[in-house]
C-alpha cells in the first residue's frame, strides 16, 4: 500500500511538469504545420479512403527526435523506380494539441477523429520543406510520470501524393503540391475568339503544276520525306510542295508511312512542260508521282491575310469560280493490291473547266497558319476569292466564351461530357490550363467552367497524362523505348 503522507501525481504537479515541457518544445522545438485530414469518400465495405481533402494548416512547435537526419532507408532504388524512404519523428505537446487544435477542428465535417493527433494526417516540415504523414501516434512514452501522459510521438513517413486536395491557403505548402501527381494539359481558346480566318489567291498567267498524281506510295516512311520538282524554265518560277504520309493506310501488313499525297505549296510558273517530281529523306524509299500542268490561268499559291481564332479543326477553304479556255490532264490509276505499287498512268486531255481546290491547316492555338493547294486549277482570268470556313464558336451565345481566370483547386466541369478535375496551374496566356485528379475525358471542342472563379473557356488541345515527381522522366522515357519496339502504329509481334 503506497504512503498516504506522500502526494506522487497532484494536479499541480503534472500541471508544472506540462508547463516545463511546453516551454521546452517552444525554446528547442520547430513551428511544424498540422493538417488535419478529411475523408471525403470512403469504401463502404473495407472504409478505404477514395478521396480526402486538407484545407487546413495550424502552426505547432514540435520537437525533431531525429538527432543524426532522418530515419527509414532513405533514397533507393527499387523495381517501382527511384523513391524516397525517409522517416521523421516529431514530439508535440498533449495540452497545446487538445486546447488548441482539438477545438478549431472538432466541429468540422468529414473530420472523424479530433480529441488527439490521427494516422493519415500531414505535417509540413519546414526545414526540409517537405510534407510528411503521421503513421503512428505514440501516447504512452514517457511512461505515465507522475500518473500522466504529457506528449505525442508522432512517427512520420515521407507522403506520398495520391491525389489528395491540398488547398490550405498557406503558400509554402500549396506550392509544393502544385506540380505534384498526374498533370493533363488542356490548350484552351483565350479572348477574342471565334474569328474566320482570311486569305488572298495569287495567279499564274500559265505553266502551273496544276496538280501532283501519286504513281507509288513507297513505304517504310517515318517521317514524310521531302519534295522537289525539276526547275523551270528562265523567267520562271519552281514548284514547290509538301508530302502527306499515311502511316495508317489499309492493307499496309504492319509496314509504316506512305507517300499518300503531295500538298502544293507554290503551283510555280512558266513550265512549258509536265516537271518531274522526286522524293527524298523521310526513312523510307519508292514514293514517286507524276504532274499534271496547266497552259492557261492557275492559283499559283494561297497567302494568310488573318489566321483568325476558335477553330477547332482545319476548315474547309472555298476557292472561287473559274473563267476562260484552259485544259488539264486526268489520271484514271490502276494498283495491284498486294504491293500497292502503281502503273498504267493514263493521262489524257480533258477540256472541262477545272476549279482549284485546297486544305488548310491550323495551330494548337486554334489559328489558322497555312493554305495548301490539292488542284491548282485551270481556265482563271480573274483572281478567286477565298472563303474559308468558320470556326464553331462564332455566332449568339458564345460571347461568354474565353473569360475569367481560374482558381488553383477549384472543380472544372466540361459541359458535354461532364468531366470534372481539380485545377494545378492556370496560365492566361495562351491560355493553357494544368489540371489534376481527372474523372472522366474531356472532349475536344467543350466548354469547361470553373466551379468557383465561372471563367469559361472551350477545349482546342489535351496532352496525355505525366507523373510529375523530382525523378520521372517520362516522357523521355517513352521516346527512347519507342525506339526499340513501337507499339503506337502496328503490333511488332503480329497482327492484333
Amino acid at each position: 500500500m503506497l504512503n498516504p503522507y506522500f502526494s506522487n501525481g497532484t494536479k499541480s504537479e503534472q500541471s508544472l511538469v506540462q508547463s516545463l515541457i511546453n516551454e521546452q518544445l517552444k525554446m528547442y522545438g520547430v513551428e511544424v504545420y498540422y493538417m488535419p485530414r478529411k475523408y471525403l469518400t470512403t469504401n463502404t465495405v473495407i472504409k478505404e479512403v477514395i478521396q480526402s481533402e486538407f484545407d487546413n494548416a495550424y502552426p505547432l512547435e514540435a520537437y525533431v527526435d531525429n538527432y543524426d537526419g532522418y530515419g527509414g532507408q532513405g533514397t533507393i532504388l527499387s523495381k517501382f523506380g527511384i523513391e524516397d524512404k525517409d522517416d521523421l519523428t516529431l514530439i508535440i505537446s498533449r495540452e497545446r494539441f487538445e486546447t488548441y487544435i482539438t477545438p478549431l477542428i472538432k466541429d468540422m465535417a468529414n473530420v472523424e477523429l479530433s480529441t488527439r493527433p490521427k494516422e493519415g494526417d500531414l505535417i509540413y516540415f519546414p526545414l526540409g520543406d517537405r510534407i510528411f504523414e503521421v503513421k503512428f501516434v505514440e501516447h504512452e512514452q514517457p511512461f505515465y510520470q507522475l500518473q500522466k501522459n504529457y506528449v505525442y510521438q508522432l512517427r512520420c513517413e515521407l507522403f506520398r501524393y495520391e491525389d489528395e486536395v491540398l488547398d490550405t491557403n498557406v503558400d509554402e505548402i500549396d506550392e509544393l503540391i502544385d506540380q505534384t501527381g498526374y498533370i493533363q494539359t488542356l490548350s484552351l481558346f483565350g479572348p477574342g475568339i471565334g474569328s474566320t480566318a482570311t486569305a488572298t489567291a495569287h495567279l499564274c498567267a500559265s505553266g502551273s503544276v496544276q496538280e501532283v498524281f501519286i504513281t507509288n506510295m513507297g513505304k517504310n516512311y517515318t517521317s514524310p520525306p521531302q519534295v522537289a520538282f525539276s526547275s523551270a524554265p528562265s523567267g520562271g518560277v519552281t514548284a514547290t510542295g509538301i508530302a502527306s504520309v499515311n502511316y495508317n493506310y489499309p492493307g499496309c501488313w504492319g509496314r509504316t508511312g506512305r507517300v499518300e499525297a503531295v500538298l502544293i505549296t507554290n503551283a510555280g510558273c512558266g513550265y512549258s512542260q509536265a516537271p518531274w517530281v522526286s522524293f527524298s529523306g523521310g526513312g523510307g524509299s519508292g514514293a514517286a508521282a507524276t504532274t499534271g500542268i496547266c497552259t492557261t490561268g492557275s492559283v499559283q499559291y494561297i497567302t494568310i491575310d488573318s489566321g483568325g481564332s476558335g477553330y477547332i479543326e482545319a476548315p474547309s477553304v472555298n476557292i472561287g469560280g473559274t473563267g476562260g479556255d484552259y485544259e488539264t490532264f486526268s489520271s484514271e490509276i490502276e494498283f495491284f493490291d498486294d504491293t500497292r505499287e502503281f502503273f498504267d498512268n493514263d493521262q489524257t486531255l480533258n477540256t472541262n473547266h477545272d476549279k482549284a481546290t485546297g486544305v488548310s491547316t491550323i495551330n494548337s492555338a486554334g489559328v489558322v497558319t497555312a493554305i495548301y493547294l490539292t488542284n491548282a486549277g485551270c481556265g482563271y482570268t480573274s483572281v478567286p476569292e477565298i472563303v474559308i470556313g468558320a470556326p464553331p464558336i462564332t455566332g449568339t451565345g458564345q460571347t461568354d466564351v474565353g473569360v475569367g481566370n481560374f482558381c488553383f483547386n477549384e472543380v472544372i466541369t466540361g459541359q458535354t461530357s461532364g468531366t470534372t478535375a481539380r485545377v494545378k496551374e492556370w496560365t492566361a496566356s495562351g491560355p493553357t490550363l494544368e489540371i489534376s485528379i481527372v474523372d472522366g475525358s474531356f472532349s475536344h471542342g467543350e466548354i469547361i467552367v470553373g466551379e468557383e472563379s465561372g471563367a469559361r473557356y472551350m477545349v482546342s488541345g489535351l496532352d496525355e497524362y505525366d507523373r510529375v515527381d523530382g525523378f520521372a522522366d517520362n516522357d523521355n522515357i517513352e521516346y527512347e523505348a519507342d525506339q526499340v519496339i513501337d507499339f503506337s502504329v502496328t503490333n511488332p509481334f503480329g497482327m492484333p
